[in-house]
């Protein structure tokens, strides 16, 4: 794993950063094997970063999209991750419908819809039951509490490793969310963590010993490259 963790000035300066970082890769990736592969966060801090990829010239047909997690929610509800990106982005740009690739919220049953979609995944990259597809890039916020995606500390979802999407608790609402093996198979994992409120979980993630599953982020991992953006703390 290459790791690296920069302290930015600012929210400003945060996005400006990852806006460049994306880019590589986004290009890197399409160079390389004629597509980019990216998973969302949701969350405020990145909604600035994809309304700036949305003022790019990029190859939309080559790029697609998916979602680290998703509430258990319709897509037009105020609180879907699904809904503040195609606002923030995907509705801007010529990006082709079969391109997007959300977590479905439909049936009812946060377990169906969590099988359904892992199932879309083994379809999409083509690979085997029991095994992880690499995303060229994740992009990950970090909550006050440590966790990340929908890994919330002391559930269950942070034990799961035969599944790639799992259902994540959040005080007793059901989240839909990647699995930490998953993300760890990514080629680059990008955090993006703004505001002085992180910096007691941040201190516990950077630590050298501490419990990872009172701080969920700390299993992150990946086997490419891992990379901190961070803006309002000290490290």
């Amino acid at each position: 794993m290459n790791k690296q963790i920069k302290l930015l000035e600012d929210k400003e300066q945060l996005i400006k950063q990852a806006l460049d970082i994306c880019l590589v890769k986004i290009q890197e990736a399409i160079a390389e094997r004629g597509q980019c592969t990216i998973a969302l966060a949701g969350g405020n801090t990145p909604k600035p970063l994809y309304e700036s990829i949305a003022a790019q010239n990029l190859a939309w047909d080559k790029i697609h999209v998916f979602w680290g997690d998703e509430r258990y929610v319709a897509p037009d509800h105020p609180d879907s991750n699904e809904r503040m990106a195609r606002q923030a982005w995907l509705d801007r740009v010529p990006i082709p419908p079969t391109n997007i690739h959300p977590m479905e919220t439909g049936a009812g049953n946060p377990e169906t819809d969590a099988s359904k979609h892992d199932a879309h995944l083994q379809e999409f990259f083509q690979v085997p039951t029991g095994e992880f597809p690499s995303f060229d890039l994740i992009l990950l916020g970090m909550g006050g509490d440590g966790h990340t995606a929908s890994l919330f500390p002391h559930t269950d979802a942070l034990k799961v490793s035969d599944r790639l999407i799992t259902v994540g608790n959040k005080d007793g609402q059901p989240r839909l969310t990647f699995t930490v093996p998953l993300i760890n198979q990514a080629r680059c994992v990008i955090f993006l963590v703004a505001g002085a409120d992180k910096q007691t979980a941040l201190d516990q993630v950077f630590a050298e010993k501490a419990d990872d599953m009172n701080y969920p982020s700390r299993l992150i991992q990946p086997q490419g490259e891992l990379q901190w953006l961070l803006t309002g703390v000290n490290i």
